[in-house]
C-alpha cells in the first residue's frame, strides 16, 4: 500500500470518528426537543409494542417529564449538558490533529482508545447509582465499543505507515485534504 492509500483510509476511518462525536455534541443541546419527539414516535409508530413490553417507553416518557419539568424550574441546570455538547465538539477537534498527520499525532488515537474504554465502567457504575435502567446502560457502553472501532483500525493502519517507512512528516499537499 502506498502512503496516499494509508492516510486515505486513515482519514475515512477519523472522519467517521469525529462526525460520531460532532453528531454526539449537536444532539446534547435540544435534549427536550428530541425527547418530546422520540416519545411521539414511540407511540405513534409500529415500535410501540417492542417499546412497551422492553419498557423503553415508560422509561422515555419518564426522562422526557424530568426534563420537562427540571427545564421549567430549573434551566440553569440544562447548561450541565451544553457543556457535555461542548467537550464533545472539543474532543473532536483534537482528531484534526492525526487526521492531517497520523504517525505524528498517534497519541491522540490512543488517548481516544482510553476514553471509550472509560465509558464501560462510568456506564456501568455510575448507571446504576444514578438509577439508570440496564438496557440504557449497555445503549451507552456501546457508544464506547463502537468508538473503539474506527480509533483501532486507524492506529493499525498508523502502524503499518511506520512499517512500510511512511514516517516522515506527510508532504505539505497530502496534508491539505
Amino acid at each position: 500500500m502506498t502512503q496516499p492509500d494509508y492516510l486515505r483510509r486513515i482519514r475515512i476511518w477519523l472522519a467517521v470518528f469525529i462526525i460520531g462525536l460532532v453528531l454526539s455534541g449537536i444532539t446534547a443541546f435540544p435534549l427536550q426537543t428530541e425527547l418530546g419527539w422520540l416519545v411521539s414516535a414511540l407511540h405513534g409508530s409500529w415500535l410501540r409494542p417492542f417499546a412497551e413490553s422492553a419498557r423503553l417507553l415508560p422509561w422515555v416518557e419518564r426522562v422526557n417529564e424530568a426534563i420537562m419539568v427540571t427545564n421549567a424550574r430549573y434551566p440553569f441546570l440544562a447548561y450541565g449538558t451544553d457543556w457535555l455538547a461542548f467537550a464533545h465538539l472539543v474532543i473532536a477537534t483534537a482528531f484534526i490533529g492525526p487526521y492531517l498527520d497520523p504517525v505524528r499525532n498517534k497519541w491522540v488515537i490512543t488517548f481516544g482508545l482510553i476514553a471509550c474504554g472509560g465509558v464501560l465502567p462510568l456506564a456501568l457504575i455510575a448507571g446504576p447509582i444514578r438509577g439508570i435502567p440496564f438496557g440504557w446502560r449497555i445503549i451507552d457502553c456501546s457508544f464506547g465499543v463502537c468508538g473503539v472501532i474506527p480509533l483501532l483500525l486507524s492506529k493499525r493502519l498508523i502502524s503499518g505507515m511506520e512499517q512500510n517507512g511512511f514516517e516522515e512528516r506527510i508532504p505539505e499537499t497530502l496534508s491539505r485534504h
